[in-house]
């Protein structure tokens, strides 16, 4: 018998305030627990509207049509604390001064989910802080934890953000273009970072990109959006190889040119 997927997303439409037209049009897809899913397109095409749908962070006023079941339970779906964000699920922005407090330490707020919803004391948590930034790679974590996220770079108030999201142990991490405002080396060190992390935790990641190459090294699934609809799913190395939608061939042409190597799952 197989499993209920861990969430089901059915028939989805959501539509912004003051909006004349929907940002996303009934959507539909599905995601097992421990998968790697990558949404794709080019900005405007709603994959980040669908991401902040699934994690119930959507602006005031924002108006949805269809749903999400959580686990194959539909009474669970419309109940609002589950699933719990920052417990169940947790979220990695594009820009890390959206998600830390430039006022609080940063082992404040990496230690924060963890005495909120894992019941550590102050001290427990800020042992599991130093730990979760020795873990995401950062050096010197015990000087870290006192430090503020002003005093360090762009590429490392981002490896912050991700041992926030992860401090709770979250079932889901959605990475919305985490990479995209980095510069090419650290893109790549931050995208090998999740890898790691997702393995040794046994997360499910949905990862939001434009970057094609990044979503081929990260994913099992890909989903393709253009303006707000769902073209095309299915296994990353069927999409990637044969796609069968327009706009997911045009994507695919835009990224390969002569110098650019073989996508990784392409290639494996």
């Amino acid at each position: 018998m197989s499993l209920a997927p861990l969430l089901k997303v059915e028939g989805l439409s959501v539509t912004y305030h003051g909006a004349t037209r929907p940002s996303l049009r009934d959507v539909s897809l599905q995601l097992q627990e421990k998968q790697r899913l990558a949404i794709i397109g080019e900005s405007g095409s709603g994959k980040s509207t669908l991401a902040r749908t699934i994690a119930g962070i959507l602006p005031r006023g924002a108006r949805t049509e269809g749903q999400i079941v959580w686990n194959g339970d539909r009474e669970k779906s419309s109940n609002p604390q589950f699933p719990t964000r920052g417990r169940d699920i947790a979220y990695v922005f594009q820009d890390p001064s959206a998600s830390l407090n430039p006022v609080l330490t940063i082992g404040e707020q990496v230690a924060e989910a963890a005495i909120r919803h894992l019941r550590l004391t102050r001290k427990q948590a800020y042992t599991h802080a130093r730990d979760l930034l020795a873990e995401v790679q950062l050096p010197n974590p015990d000087a870290l934890l006192s430090a503020y996220p002003h005093q360090i770079s762009g590429g490392q108030r981002q490896r912050v953000a991700i041992a926030a999201a992860i401090s709770a142990a979250p079932k889901i991490l959605i990475a919305d273009e985490a990479t995209s405002a980095l510069d090419t080396i650290t893109q790549a060190a931050i995208a090998r970072l999740l890898d790691h992390l997702v393995n040794a935790n046994g997360m499910t990641l949905i990862f939001i990109t434009h970057d094609i190459a990044l979503a081929s090294s990260l994913a099992d699934e890909i989903a393709v959006f253009q303006s707000g609809q769902l073209v095309e799913s299915g296994k990353a190395r069927d999409v990637l190889s044969h796609p069968t939608s327009d706009d997911t061939k045009r994507l695919l042409s835009s990224h390969l040119d002569l110098t650019t190597p073989p996508l990784i799952r392409r290639a494996s």
